[in-house]
């Protein structure tokens, strides 16, 4: 046999095991535990995210799913921890927008790449965020707010730090708006909004839950949404591209990634129990409830709204000028 032959049959072979050494890790997964690990502490949307869906998803599957909680150094911890786990499935990475997007930019260098060292499984939900005022500001709308600020130079938002998704995402609103608004950081997200019920700034972009109470209480005024669409609890509110900065857009989703190398059988295995669980009335009624739209995407979809974000927040980082310290 020519040597040409002989390396075609070879690569043929090789091929051919790949493919059945691939399905029976499919067929045989999962095998043992899987982790979902979540970069911020219990309590928060990511980690109710987990645990509700990874509950659904050990049913199914017949193995416990534990959830992990890896806070701190901007989520890095607990990317590298999965980017670096073995690519099997067993490993997950409860992810969002900072993470995957925000980081890369924000870091000069990384122990992960958001593009080469994972795979998207899913997108999970959305947690859209509102654009607010103090109630005692004049303008019951986006129009009303930015002639506000025009004529009133200096008016202040806040935001939970410098290179956060709110603090650029309103670096964004800026820009589209014409308007020259102060940015003041502070140390979270509720010590902003207690900053904004205290009238200490002017405005924030912050999620429903953080501000639904004092909205029903009068306190404060939301006037928009980020996001593409409407919220589904707030219908009569207008999202910021039809308030009147045709597409403003701030994506807000919470995904599931699996280390780069995962089985494509593994991964549509994992999607498929993911969405499942997702779309269960009572899960998708507890998510909702907490102010997360479930969405429960394919892995193509979470792809591409990962390198949208990555190429989106490479600008704003830049515009901004914000950089984080190693």
């Amino acid at each position: 046999m020519k040597a040409k032959q002989l390396t075609m049959v070879i690569a043929a072979f090789a091929w051919t095991l790949l493919v059945v050494t691939t399905e029976c890790a499919a067929q045989n997964f999962p095998t043992k535990p899987i982790r979902f690990i979540v970069p911020f502490a219990g309590g928060g949307s990511p980690d109710v995210l987990a645990r509700v869906v990874g509950k659904k998803v050990s049913e199914a599957l017949g193995q416990p799913v534990l959830v992990e909680n890896k806070p701190g150094a901007s989520g890095i911890i607990a990317a590298e921890t999965v980017a670096k786990a073995a690519p099997d499935g067993h490993t997950v990475f409860v992810s969002s927008v900072p993470h995957l997007a925000i980081n890369p930019h924000m870091f000069r260098k990384l122990p992960y790449d958001p593009l080469k060292d994972f795979t998207p499984i899913a997108i999970g939900v959305s947690t859209q965020l509102f654009l607010v005022v103090n109630a005692s500001l004049p303008a019951k709308s986006i129009q009303e707010f930015l002639a506000y600020a025009k004529s009133h130079p200096g008016l202040t938002y806040g935001t939970p730090g410098t290179g956060s998704q709110h603090h650029l995402a309103m670096e964004l609103f800026k820009q589209q708006a014409g308007v020259n608004l102060v940015h003041v950081p502070y140390k979270g997200v509720a010590q902003s909004t207690m900053a904004l019920l205290a009238g200490e700034i002017n405005v924030i972009l912050t999620s429903y839950p953080t501000i639904g109470q004092h909205v029903k209480a009068g306190k404060l005024r939301p006037l928009a949404i980020a996001e593409a669409k409407r919220y589904a609890r707030m219908p009569d509110l207008p999202t910021i591209a039809e308030a009147g900065l045709p597409g403003y857009r701030i994506s807000t989703e919470i995904g599931f990634v699996a280390p780069a190398g995962t089985p494509r059988a593994v991964i549509e295995k994992l999607n498929s129990e993911i969405v499942r669980a997702l779309k269960a009335p009572e899960i998708a009624q507890q998510l909702t409830t907490m102010g997360m739209e479930p969405i429960g995407s394919t892995p193509e979809q979470y792809s591409e709204s990962i390198r949208a974000n990555h190429e989106l927040y490479g600008k704003l980082v830049k515009l901004s000028g914000a950089q984080a310290t190693d």
